[in-house]
């Protein structure tokens, strides 16, 4: 339970998972994976534009080491270890997404595709993996 009273469960590996949101949601889905004891990142992806900048980022934020690799195959063991962030489970935030989804929709899409995979071989560790993308809530009706 968190310090609020709500526990949206997001310290159980089975929930966890890749959901949409609104950037209003970003602070409190923080503070509520802060209170369950996961370690919260917020990633910034305003005026990304591919791949490129989009791994920077994540490596960036994430404190990936000097010899991860800087392409898909890189960010996907990356995140599927993250033994150097040492936590009972995480939670990352993408703040803008909607901004990598209006100028590399082919980008976007594979990040969705490895968050998911981490987020699928973490709960088979019995920890938690949370990727919240924060897009306008109009766009919610047009996803698949």
């Amino acid at each position: 339970m968190s310090e609020t009273g709500f526990d949206p469960g997001l310290a159980d590996p089975a929930r966890a998972g890749v959901f949409f949101v609104t950037e209003d949601d970003l602070d409190p889905l923080s503070a509520v994976g802060r209170d369950a004891g996961l370690l919260a990142r917020r990633i910034d992806l305003s005026g990304c534009d591919g791949k490129s900048a989009l791994l920077l980022r994540i490596a960036t934020v994430l404190d990936f080491p000097q010899t991860s690799g800087r392409n898909w195959d890189a960010l996907s063991d990356s995140l599927r270890d993250l033994s150097w962030l040492d936590a009972p489970g995480y939670v990352l935030l993408f703040e803008q997404a909607h901004e990598l989804r209006d100028r590399a929709e082919a980008d976007f899409d594979t990040l969705l595709d490895i968050l998911d995979e981490a987020s699928q071989s973490w709960a088979t560790e019995d920890t938690p993996f949370w990727a919240f993308i924060a897009l306008p809530e109009e766009d919610f009706p047009d996803l698949q």
